[in-house]
């Protein structure tokens, strides 16, 4: 996981938060990260596989302090990720409804079949 921070409280705790996320979600952590642009928090965590009807688009959660977790896909390295879906409910769920929200988004594995469920 990658760090972009200050020494600062608030962005330990969202660091600890996304990592009980990505435990919770199976991942390694390797294509993730937590930032602070000033005094806001954000963070990114890449995703395996694809979304039905997106198969050349890679797949990534987007948490933001004011809205919470959404589901995105990658368009061009020159735009920012696309937003599909927001998680409702609080800002910082329960990992284990992070983890039960994305397994519900019926991802697709890379492994060559692009398939939906």
């Amino acid at each position: 996981m990658e760090w972009e921070f200050e020494d600062d409280d608030a962005v330990r705790e969202l660091l600890a938060y996304v990592s009980q996320v990505t435990r919770a979600l199976g991942l390694s952590g390797e294509c993730s990260y937590v930032q602070a642009d000033g005094s806001y928090l954000s963070a990114y965590l890449a995703l395996d596989g694809h979304l039905p009807g997106f198969a050349d688009r890679d797949v990534a959660l987007l948490w933001d302090e004011e809205r919470g977790w959404a589901v995105a896909v990658e368009t061009d390295s020159a735009e920012p990720p696309f937003v599909l879906a927001r998680l409702r409910g609080p800002v910082r769920p329960e990992p284990t409804a992070v983890a039960r929200w994305v397994d519900d988004l019926d991802l697709v594995p890379d492994d060559g079949l692009l398939t939906a469920r």
